[in-house]
């Protein structure tokens, strides 16, 4: 028996007509909450990648200038080290990045990393607020692993996307410089378990 155009659609099976309108449909009402990306905003993976060397680019670069600050504000000589050492360290991070921006075929150029100026401006605070010694002591190391936290988190994310993408040599650097700071962070750790004892505790209460 031939069938017309008229003929109904089995029951149960919406028509190409009607399954398309309501795809359309559901396109054409964006979900309650989903916020409206920029005009600049990342297009693809690349783009959201290079965005964050940027970032963090620009937040190591701040770093250099904090670290001697804390250095020159803590008392316990391993914790002195260990800011020094980890200048050290941070410049040749930004050596690092250069290396990666050159291998991807762009200037090496910051993008203000807001999470890091705030850890920095929260550290500048802590030294304000603390008095010299173990108390203060105490303060920076905590700052200072917020610091390196970020760092782990953003380091250990770029190298994900550079090997997602095929930026070998963009990964191999990320992986190198993401096992220092996992180390400076557990150096850190180590001192404030050697040198702020209870007195720290206490500090405020003489």
């Amino acid at each position: 028996m031939k069938t017309t155009k008229d003929q109904p659609t089995k029951a149960g099976v919406p028509s190409q007509k009607t399954v398309g309108t309501a795809a359309k449909k559901q396109t054409a009402e964006p979900k309650k909450g989903v916020v409206k990306a920029k005009p600049d905003a990342a297009k693809d993976l690349r783009d959201f990648f290079e965005d964050g060397l940027k970032d963090i680019y620009w937040a190591e670069k701040a770093l250099t200038k904090a670290l001697p600050k804390m250095a020159k504000n803590a008392t316990a000589s391993q914790l002195i080290h260990a800011f020094e050492h980890h200048l050290k360290e941070t410049e040749e991070h930004v050596i690092r990045l250069e290396k990666v921006f050159e291998s991807l075929g762009l200037k090496a150029v910051g993008k203000k990393c807001d999470a890091m100026a705030g850890l920095l401006d929260e550290a500048n605070g802590i030294i304000e607020e603390t008095k010299v010694g173990d108390v203060r002591d105490a303060a920076m190391i905590a700052a200072a692993q917020k610091v390196e936290h970020y760092e782990i988190a953003t380091y250990g994310t770029l190298r994900v996307y550079a090997v997602t993408l095929g930026e070998t040599k963009a990964a191999l650097l990320f992986a190198k410089t993401l096992e220092e700071e996992k180390n400076a962070d557990v150096k850190l750790t180590e001192i404030a378990m050697a040198h702020i004892n209870v007195d720290a505790a206490q500090e405020g209460h003489k």
